[in-house]
């Protein structure tokens, strides 16, 4: 007669989400090292390392803080989630766990909030452009970044050539020696087709003239707007982009606690000795064994061996 098997398994760490969190987490550690040494680079070229008082003399934003904020985040949370997962660390797998929620709360906050108060928004964006005009020509990182998005988004300042009135080298005034004094970046001009050579000084003297005659030679309408009207244009990439970024946070999350509650079901079932082994624990073996062979001839016999020796038995020994 075939002989029955009946099997009784213990908790175990799961492979899969294990490997599959580490191998996620190692690339997004690769890319955040990645980032944070492009920032640290930039910044030594440019002295800051060596004068760190030079982080707050510049009045706008320096873009190479967004690779080292956003670098340095990266490489925590893969350091975290890659050994975590690789040496099944419950203290690393939690601030993962933790430290990518609060990330996801505050992304959440942020586009609520923004969705309220739009109107402080866009107040607050002018702002900040403006601030960023006045130190245009402070930082060349800063300068780039302008010419990139007045550019891209066909635009000139917060609301209008006029805002870089606010910046001491385009500004109007009589006291002004700059070449570019009532001028504009080359990157607020209308770009022609034809031209094979980038023209530099296409925005001097351009704000002297009357509105209606710079329409033809610089982009008249401001960074703001052209930005909110990319994002009515685009809002189907850009809300899918956006819960694509919160569903991978989510799931990461979501990997992390399943693979927290597998090491913890799995240590719940051992001890510790003084002498550093792990065994299974007592109680564990009185109530049940983990493989249970009954043969349908010698059930009787089977039945009184483990009764006689299993919850009696003594697994230390």
């Amino acid at each position: 007669m075939p002989s029955k098997h009946q099997h009784f398994q213990d908790p175990e760490v799961g492979c899969c989400g294990k490997y599959f969190l580490f191998g996620f987490n190692i690339v997004f550690w690769v890319l955040g090292a990645l980032f944070l040494a492009i920032g640290l680079w930039a910044w030594g070229e440019k002295g800051v390392l060596s004068n760190i008082s030079a982080l707050t003399d510049l009045g706008g934003l320096d873009p190479v803080w967004l690779f080292v904020v956003v670098g340095g985040v990266m490489s925590v949370l893969g350091f975290a989630g890659c050994i975590g997962a690789l040496r099944e660390n419950t203290f690393l797998l939690k601030f993962f766990s933790v430290f990518l929620g609060l990330i996801f709360f505050l992304e959440l906050a942020t586009g609520i909030l923004a969705f309220v108060f739009k109107d402080w928004i866009r107040d607050q964006l002018n702002l900040f452009i403006n601030s960023n005009v006045k130190a245009y020509r402070d930082d060349i990182d800063l300068q780039n970044l302008i010419d990139f998005a007045q550019e891209y988004w066909s635009c000139c300042g917060a609301r209008g050539p006029s805002d870089w009135n606010l910046n001491i080298y385009f500004n109007c005034t009589d006291l002004n020696p700059s070449r570019e004094r009532c001028g504009v970046p080359f990157s607020c001009c209308v770009r022609d087709p034809a031209e094979d050579v980038l023209n530099t000084q296409c925005g001097y003297d351009i704000r002297l003239k009357l509105e209606l005659e710079q329409q033809g030679s610089i982009y008249t309408k401001g960074c703001v707007g052209q930005f909110e009207k990319w994002l009515q244009d685009n809002l189907i990439v850009v809300a899918g982009v956006l819960v694509a970024i919160a569903l991978l946070q989510i799931f990461g999350i979501c990997l992390a606690q399943n693979l927290v509650n597998d090491i913890k079901a799995v240590k719940a079932n051992w001890v510790t000795h003084g002498d550093g082994y792990k065994l299974l624990n007592k109680q564990h073996f009185e109530k049940q064994w983990l493989i249970l062979t009954v043969f349908e001839g010698s059930a009787g016999n089977t039945a009184s061996e483990l009764s006689s020796e299993g919850p009696g038995w003594n697994p230390t020994a």
